[in-house]
Parts: structure tokens; C-alpha cells; sequence
């Protein structure tokens, strides 16, 4: 029975040792490279009298950060990562938070540490890895380690401005890895093209894999994502088969017409997530590449990544939403009502998880965890967490998950409950529209539209009288050059409304 995520790497380190691991534009790592530095560092947080507690890693975005990882849970510790491109302040309040005794940054982050007032040991990577492994102190760690002791804490936007960071387990990252494994079909001969920073859960879909087939992982640099032509040429050079991208990545490529120019060559698997595809969009991808497998993912980051999975074989009309499908193997799925009963089917709910994926909560934030890991009201013999997502879902007639909205998102106007997503779905499928956002003005009561493309404002808000009824049109409708992502490519709707508050 594996206990822990370092077993993934032991086992294909004897196997494939000169393999390329993880790689950029900068560096490549072979896994034995990974593993040497890997204890290396374990060793090093060790003879410090690190142990059980959080270890920083404020390094730029590369291979020898993703390495930098793993050295923190062979010291038998849980790392944080923080990355230059996070907001100061944010980073600051993070750093009050944890409180940590160790940061491992690099050449360029360590002179930047003094500004967010830390003042515990800072730890070169370039010279960590210079530590003499000490295998005996290491196999003292692993013989206490279990597999629900932590291994990393992400942080996510708390809606007071406080950030919280949640801590996941060797469990469930374990639980987790087998069952995106087994859906999506990954092997030795993956190459992954990773798109989100490393400071998200979603990076985990390619870093444990890799360790666990001996496959690959390329960063791709943030720049391409803002030249939808590069991108696609990156993917082609670097011979990436494997995509788990958020669905803004893959639109940005469609939308803009970038596959009369380029086309993916050797993409054979697409995950997509945290968005809802336009079907229209899809449909390109689809067209683009007919053989290869795509599918929906699903799951909140309190559950350890995604917990549900759609494989999309079947056509889709344009003001469809694809379902997020099933949960994974070992994941329970509930539709919650109002009064907390199991939804009618047909009906909406709010989607609530339970299962071995859940993690364990928020860090420092007990109140915080109790108020959405609580327990199951369909269970009342024994005691049994839930997470409640916020999530609003139903099932289809063939029994397959379809997400609503967000219960942020479901809104009151003009007497009438309107799902935001709605209004972006119709507006997508106009000609010359790339790519949309809805906010909503509870103040002034008024539907905020923006989109980007060539469409005319005019011709668009006359469209949408024709597709929508009255209390669904857009009060006002803005043009962009550019629409706002945050860091890991969702839409920020935040950045929208204070567009709108500026206007």
C-alpha cells in the first residue's frame, strides 16, 4: 500500500534515471537528477531540526522550484510555494500567516525577501543541493510519515482579503493521481505542456504523474500565452502530447483564428477545467484534432483537485453546456437543496464531496474550515465531512453532472433569478466575439457585459435582444482589447468590475 508521494519517484528512478523530468527553456532535470537533489535537500532541512512544519519555496517558476518541493516532504515538512509574480502584499500576509521557520528561494528571490519583512532562514537552492545526503536521517522521517500528514499548502483568495491556505495530505494526493491517471490514460510516453503557475493545485496533474510514469513535464513560458501562434508552435517543437489547461487557454487559441495559421501536431489528450467551454469554441479543437480524447474536469482545490470527469464524444449544439460528468472512483458527489435534502432529479444543487479526496481544511482558520468541511445531514450515525462547494449542478437524463453556476453568480433582477453564464453563453456564439464576462451592479441593479473580438457593441447588444429575454439584457456592454485573467488563466471578475467602477 503506498503512504507516500515519494514512492512515485523511487520506483521509476531505478527505471528511467536519464529521462528528462522536468524541463524549461533554461534547464532540464533528469529523474535521477530530481532525486539526488531532492534527499539532498530533505537532508539539509534536517540537520536544521526542520520538521512537521511549513517550509516556503519563493523561487521563479522552473524545474529546480518544482525539485525544490519534493526535498520539503523528504524533511518530512510541507511545502508553500510563493512565486515574484504574486503581489506583494499578498505574499506578505501569507508569510504572517505561516510564520516559517525556512525559505528556500533562488539567486533572484533571495534579495527580495527582506521587503515582505521575513526574518527566519533563507536557503539557496544551488547550494542545498551541494548537501551530502544523509540516507540514514531520511529513513527516519519516511518510517514516522503517514499518509495524512500534510505535503503542501496552496493558497487561494478568502473573501475578506485574507488569503487561505489549504493544506492537502499524502492520502488524498495519492487518491488523486491514480484516478486522473486512470481517466485520462497517462504513461511513460507523456509529455505535458503545464500552463498554470506552481503556486495552484492544477500543476498538480502533470508533477505527480510525471514522478509516477516516468513521463515529462514542460513548463511553457507565461509569454506565450499572450501569442496564441507561439504557443501552438511551442507545443509543436517541444512535441507536448498532453494538455490540462483552463478552458481561457484553449479559447484564446481558437477564438483568434491562430489554427488557420498553426495547428498541433502531436496533441492526442486535452483536460480542460475551471471554465465552461463554449461549445462553439470546442468545436474547433475538435475539428483540429478529430482523434484525440478530450475531457471535462471538474473539482474544487479543497478536494484535492478535480473530482468529476466528462469524456466529450458526442456533438453539442451551441447554447449546450457539456457536463462535468462523474465523479472519480472514491468520490462521493451530493446535490444538495436549500434545506439541506438530496436535490430532486432535474433539480439544482449545490455540490457537495465527500470521500478520501478532501483535504484538511484551512490552515490557522479553524472557523473558517467548519463553515464548509461540515458534516454530512444525510449521515447522522456516525461522523462523515462534506465539503460544500458553491457549486450549483443537476443531472441530466443521462445521469451525467452539469454545472449551473456559482451561487456568487446567480443573480435577482427585475424579479426574476438569472444565471450570468447564461447571458456569456449567447453572447459567445455571436460572430466576432472572442471572448465575454458578465458582472452584475447589485447597487445600481444592472447587468455589466464585456467581450473582446471585432464585433460591433451595437450589432451584439441587438443581437441579444433577439436571443434574451428582457430582464437578461446587458444594461451595458463594453469592448475590450484584452480580458482579465487571474494568475492560473480563470476570467477575474474582480478586474472587471473594477473596470466598470473606473468607467
Amino acid at each position: 500500500m503506498q503512504t507516500n508521494i515519494l514512492e512515485y519517484l523511487e520506483q521509476t528512478v531505478p527505471r528511467v534515471p536519464d529521462k528528462v523530468a522536468f524541463a524549461d527553456d533554461n534547464s532540464q532535470l533528469t529523474f535521477a537528477a530530481v532525486s539526488r537533489n531532492a534527499r539532498a535537500i530533505g537532508t539539509a532541512l534536517r540537520q536544521d531540526g526542520l520538521y512537521g512544519e511549513p517550509v516556503v519555496v519563493f523561487m521563479e517558476k522552473s524545474p529546480e522550484a518544482i525539485n525544490a518541493f519534493f526535498g520539503v516532504v523528504y524533511a518530512g515538512c510541507y511545502y508553500v510555494p510563493l512565486d515574484v509574480e504574486m503581489p506583494a502584499f499578498r505574499i506578505e500576509m501569507i508569510l504572517e500567516q505561516l510564520k516559517p521557520r525556512a525559505v528556500i528561494c533562488d539567486g533572484k528571490t533571495e534579495a527580495a525577501l527582506p521587503q515582505f519583512g521575513y526574518t527566519g532562514r533563507a536557503y539557496r537552492f544551488d547550494r542545498m543541493i551541494q548537501t551530502e545526503i544523509d540516507d540514514a536521517a531520511l529513513a527516519a522521517v519516511r518510517a514516522k510519515q503517514l499518509d495524512i500528514d500534510p505535503i503542501y499548502i496552496v493558497f487561494t483568495s478568502g473573501s475578506t482579503g485574507v488569503p487561505k491556505g489549504i493544506l492537502a495530505c499524502h492520502r488524498s494526493v495519492i487518491d488523486y493521481i491514480e484516478n486522473l491517471s486512470e481517466v485520462l490514460g497517462f504513461s511513460e510516453e507523456t509529455v505535458f505542456g503545464n500552463q498554470t503557475p506552481l503556486y495552484f493545485d492544477a500543476c498538480l496533474k502533470e508533477l505527480y504523474p510525471t514522478l509516477k510514469f516516468g513521463a515529462t513535464t514542460w513548463l511553457i513560458p507565461k509569454a506565450c500565452f499572450s501569442f496564441p501562434t507561439k504557443l501552438v508552435e511551442y507545443l509543436n517543437a517541444r512535441r507536448i502530447n498532453t494538455i490540462c489547461w483552463v478552458v481561457s487557454a484553449l479559447t484564446m487559441i481558437s477564438a483568434t483564428g491562430t489554427f488557420k495559421t498553426v495547428r498541433p501536431e502531436t496533441l492526442h489528450t486535452v483536460a480542460f477545467g475551471s471554465e465552461v467551454f463554449p461549445v462553439k469554441q470546442f468545436r474547433l479543437w475538435k475539428e483540429v484534432l478529430p482523434h484525440a480524447s478530450f475531457t471535462n474536469l471538474y473539482g474544487p482545490t479543497e478536494a484535492t483537485g478535480m473530482s468529476c470527469y466528462y469524456h466529450v464524444t458526442r456533438e453539442f449544439s451551441d447554447t449546450d453546456a457539456i457536463p462535468i460528468g462523474r465523479p472519480f472512483r472514491n468520490t462521493g458527489i451530493l446535490l444538495l437543496d436549500e434545506q439541506n435534502r438530496e436535490a430532486a432529479y432535474g433539480e439544482p444543487g449545490e455540490i457537495c464531496i465527500r470521500g478520501t479526496c478532501l483535504t484538511m481544511g484551512y490552515f490557522g482558520q479553524p472557523d473558517k474550515t467548519a463553515e464548509v468541511f461540515t458534516q454530512n445531514p444525510l449521515q447522522t450515525r456516525f461522523p462523515e465531512l462534506i465539503y460544500r462547494t458553491g457549486d450549483i449542478a443537476h443531472y441530466n437524463e443521462d445521469g451525467d453532472l452539469v454545472f449551473v453556476s456559482r451561487k456568487d453568480y446567480q443573480i435577482k433582477h427585475m424579479g426574476h433569478r438569472i444565471e450570468l453564464g447564461e447571458i456569456e453563453i449567447n453572447c459567445g456564439l455571436f460572430e466576432g466575439v472572442e471572448a465575454v464576462g458578465c458582472i452584475y451592479d447589485k447597487t445600481k441593479g444592472k447587468i455589466v457585459l464585456f467581450y473582446t473580438g471585432g464585433a460591433e457593441k451595437s450589432e451584439l447588444a441587438a443581437y441579444l435582444k433577439q436571443r434574451l429575454p428582457r430582464y437578461m439584457q446587458p444594461n451595458k456592454i463594453f469592448r475590450l482589447e484584452q480580458m482579465p485573467h487571474t494568475p492560473n488563466g480563470k476570467l477575474d471578475r474582480k478586474a472587471l468590475t473594477a473596470l466598470y467602477e473606473a468607467d
